[in-house]
């Protein structure tokens, strides 16, 4: 537990224009060391699982006419709970000091004798349309490039803004918060004397999934807008630079862009998932159904690790097998030399990479990576009156050590984890269910569909949830799992590894889209 401060300070911490990725490390590390953390509607959610589960939440997003916290409140807890001596992240979308009021907070903080930081983010002003495929400068079409706010305080008497100039500007113009006004904009620049050809891009949720990118020119950008309905958070591009895009429009160009995928895995796990996913260009949604916590008993696994010396064979059948097994051999005193002469066997190469983690190398890695490959690797050994330790989930699939066991070993299965429903309420993913946000769901073990459908109310809310949704599984044993609720496994990964589940989600799409590109080209080719 970290030591509380005699001195509270205040971060104000760019959260990045809603990729994820682009927190900078500074804002990850205030992060991890938040005893509170307010923060903003454009602040990516995602960004708040860097924080300690125990630090104080609370969203204070300012978002058009709706209720929301006002100001002088939200300084008001800033200054009470730095007070208090508490590390105080202010996350807000964006960089703090462009268009934002972080300058603003920060005066306030300084006139009360706070001690504060200013953390700066990737402002949305250049990573949007760097992500829509446009450069804000280029060295033949644009030398200089105007940031500019699309909403100005209404409590101004007179524009501040010099629309003479801007129209007149060779260069890009980047307008912030400017949807509500577009109309306004367009009018004024070619008022101005900026040529209605001039080409306009308006990029909605840069940098995340769900990006959506309108152009056009001055003289026809507000009908576009209206046909696709673009609504804010919203930057728009004035210049010749939006003609690049044709040719630089590289993260729309994903496979899997576009989609939300759900990911049931445990929380701890859904890192390495969400990471290969998201360069695919997915949005990964975290729905963690299962939770890993300590076996309800302890005496077998000890008893087990005191008799080590007298096993031939340790299988590990799972990543989570191996972290709680080395583990427990650090609580009471041992290390893995207590492992020497046995022959260590891992069901696949991430099993096999995390026990490399201890300092120990697997002596086989069948190549089909369940039970049955582990029984197919080991048909050549001698096996009978050897003796085999198990180490593994308490509730789990019987064939191997049966098998085993058939074949003349002695065979010890002992729990060293249990799996159970997490508590919560499950976040926003379920409602993102019922809305029908939802492209994909992911399991990657019998378990996870289980636990999936407890938490959901049973098998007949799942069907109706999932009726439009593709289902994933790692392996042909999770989903015969999902099967057996009457639902439908649109892909299946050849290997039970999280990259093969990824590449299976994103060849899935890609078939589909290539299909879907030569239907309305025979149709194209029919009408002619």
């Amino acid at each position: 537990m970290r030591k509380q401060r005699s001195k509270g300070k205040v971060y104000l911490v760019g959260a990045g224009p809603g990729d994820p990725k682009l927190l900078t490390l500074r804002g990850k590390e205030c992060l991890e060391q938040a005893d509170v953390v307010l923060y903003d509607y454009l602040a990516n959610p995602a960004l708040l699982s860097h924080a300690p589960d125990q630090a104080e939440r609370m969203y204070v997003g300012r978002r058009g006419k709706g209720k929301y916290p006002a100001q002088d409140e939200i300084n008001r807890v800033m200054i009470e709970r730095a007070r208090e001596g508490k590390a105080v992240v202010r996350l807000k979308g964006g960089d703090p000091f462009v268009f934002g009021r972080g300058g603003e907070e920060a005066e306030v903080l300084a006139s009360a004798g706070i001690e504060f930081e200013v953390v700066p983010g990737v402002t949305a002003a250049v990573a949007a349309p760097a992500y829509a495929g446009i450069p804000v400068t280029h060295r033949t079409l644009a030398s200089t490039v105007t940031f500019v706010t699309g909403h100005e305080d209404p409590e101004k008497p007179t524009t501040a803004l010099e629309w003479p100039r801007l129209a007149s500007s060779h260069g890009t113009l980047v307008f912030l918060m400017g949807m509500k006004n577009l109309s306004a904009i367009v009018s004024n620049l070619i008022a101005e004397g900026r040529a209605a050809t001039t080409p306009v891009a308006i990029i909605r949720w840069g940098t995340r999934a769900s990006q959506q990118t309108v152009v056009g020119t001055l003289s026809d950008i507000v009908g576009k807008a209206e046909a696709a309905n673009m609504e804010p958070p919203t930057v728009i591009v004035v210049g010749e630079v939006v003609r690049l895009r044709q040719q630089l429009n590289w993260f729309e160009q994903r496979s899997l862009f576009g989609k939300r995928v759900l990911m049931t895995r445990a929380k701890e796990q859904a890192a390495e998932l969400a990471t290969v996913l998201a360069a695919y260009g997915a949005d990964p949604i975290e729905a963690p159904t299962i939770q890993i916590v300590p076996p309800a008993d302890w005496t077998p696994i000890d008893r087990a690790i005191g008799a080590i010396g007298t096993y031939d064979w340790v299988i590990f059948t799972s990543v989570n097998g191996v972290a709680q097994f080395m583990t427990r051999l650090r609580t009471i005193g041992l290390d893995a030399r207590c492992l020497a002469g046995r022959r260590l066997c891992c069901i696949g190469p991430r099993t096999a990479q995390e026990l490399e983690k201890f300092g120990v190398k697997a002596d086989v890695i069948p190549a089909d990576y369940q039970a049955e490959g582990v029984l197919t690797t080991l048909r050549g050994q001698v096996l009978k009156n050897a003796r085999v330790l198990i180490p593994r989930a308490e509730i789990a699939r019987e064939l191997l050590p049966d098998e085993l066991r058939a074949r003349g070993a002695q065979v010890d299965v002992v729990p060293v984890y249990r799996t159970i429903v997490p508590s919560g309420d499950g976040g926003g993913w379920r409602q993102q269910l019922v809305d029908r946000e939802i492209h994909v769901v992911t399991f990657t073990s019998s378990s996870t569909v289980r636990n999936f459908v407890e938490m959901l109310g049973g098998g007949d809310v799942v069907k109706r949830l999932l009726k439009s949704v593709a289902i994933a599984c790692i392996g042909p044993i999770t989903a015969k799992t999902v099967e057996e609720y009457g639902l439908t496994v649109s892909i299946v990964s050849g290997e039970n590894t999280v990259p093969a589940l990824a590449d299976a989600i994103a060849q899935y799409y890609g078939s589909r889209e290539r299909v879907a590109v030569g239907t309305q080209e025979r149709r194209q080719l029919s009408d002619m």
